[in-house]
């Protein structure tokens, strides 16, 4: 009797310790971001490491929708872990209740800077918008902010600019029309768009950084707003195009846990390591965005350094993210109005 005892004592300690292995072999986490490039370096800099150091999974999925992540959360059948989302997104999200707050015992948040740090969210990464400009376009003539993009008659051509209602095109048409940078908000919707107007025959729209590339390196476009990352894209590739940081425009994507995550633990644990100073490091070298944290900067590719927003400080203007998240869907409105005109 008492052997069997032993004997049933040991099997179920053995099925219990197999259960817990398999279930942390099983462990994972569900990441969406943008797809294309830029999710190609996540994966390299943060999700394989992850897994190496982790044992534990990372699925990627995507691309972010807004709208299928607050169906997820409604429905409580959240499938995704961690998201990649626009600063101004996160903000809002977090105030409806989309989002779980973050654990900063697990996360160093003292190590990121403030500006890309919430109770819910934690920088990706932070780009800024720059004046891109075809060389071969415009010759001698070097267009030096974003005044140059209403000014026609000494830079001829098509202009590039971001076709989606976020922040930056508005910032960039007051701040050519001589708003300060520190009056910019709240913005001047009526003076922002009287700007623009002034243009408008002339703007070639782009939604995607490919796009945003092709309309500059073939030349359909003379100058334009463009990420900074896309831009040094180009030049790596030999394209005839320059950039002008003066009034480079802050924009950052943050990762964020949807509400009712089914591996919150294991999410937590990814985005410390992606937040962390190596895992920002390894992907502003692999993308020439820059990083959040704020011990990232030694480590970066010194060649590669000189083309990050981190070394134009002294020109640089942060958006602001949570006037967006306030105002942003009534501003969409009258922008998309305002493109059928």
């Amino acid at each position: 009797m008492v052997l069997n005892k032993r004997v049933a004592a040991v099997l179920a300690a053995s099925v219990l310790a197999v259960t817990c292995n398999a279930a942390i072999a099983a462990e994972s986490v569900n990441f969406v971001s943008w797809g294309g490039s830029t999710q190609d370096a996540q994966k390299q800099a943060w999700a394989d490491p992850f897994s190496k150091a982790t044992g534990i999974k990372v699925v990627q999925d995507g691309p972010t929708d807004y709208g299928k992540l607050k169906a997820m959360v409604d429905s409580g059948n959240v499938q995704w872990d961690v998201v990649d989302v626009e600063a101004d997104f996160a903000l809002r999200a977090a105030a409806e209740g989309l989002l779980e707050p973050l654990d900063f015992s697990v996360i160093q948040r003292d190590k990121i800077d403030p500006r890309f740090v919430s109770d819910h969210g934690v920088g990706s990464f932070f780009f800024s918008f720059v004046l891109g400009y075809n060389q071969s376009k415009l010759g001698s003539k070097t267009p030096q902010d974003w005044t140059a993009l209403f000014d026609t008659k000494t830079y001829p051509g098509k202009r590039a600019l971001y076709k989606w209602p976020s922040p930056g095109v508005l910032e960039l048409a007051l701040l050519a029309d001589g708003v300060a940078a520190d009056k910019l908000y709240p913005l001047d919707l009526d003076r922002a768009f009287k700007k623009l107007d002034t243009i408008k025959k002339d703007i070639v729209w782009w939604g995607g950084g490919a796009q945003s590339q092709q309309l500059l390196a073939s030349g359909e476009a003379s100058l334009g707003q463009f990420w900074n990352g896309r831009i040094h894209a180009l030049q790596e590739d030999g394209a005839p195009v320059g950039v002008s940081w003066k009034q480079n425009l802050v924009m950052a994507d943050i990762l964020v846990i949807p509400k009712g995550s089914k591996n919150k633990d294991a999410a937590m644990k990814f985005l410390a390591s992606a937040s962390s100073a190596k895992g920002q490091a390894d992907f502003s070298n692999l993308t020439a965005y820059a990083p959040v944290n704020v011990d990232s900067v030694a480590r970066l590719d010194s060649v590669l350094a000189p083309n990050l927003p981190t070394a134009y400080a002294k020109d640089q203007i942060t958006l602001d993210f949570a006037y967006w998240a306030k105002n942003g869907q009534a501003i969409a409105t009258r922008w998309n109005e305002w493109l059928l005109k």
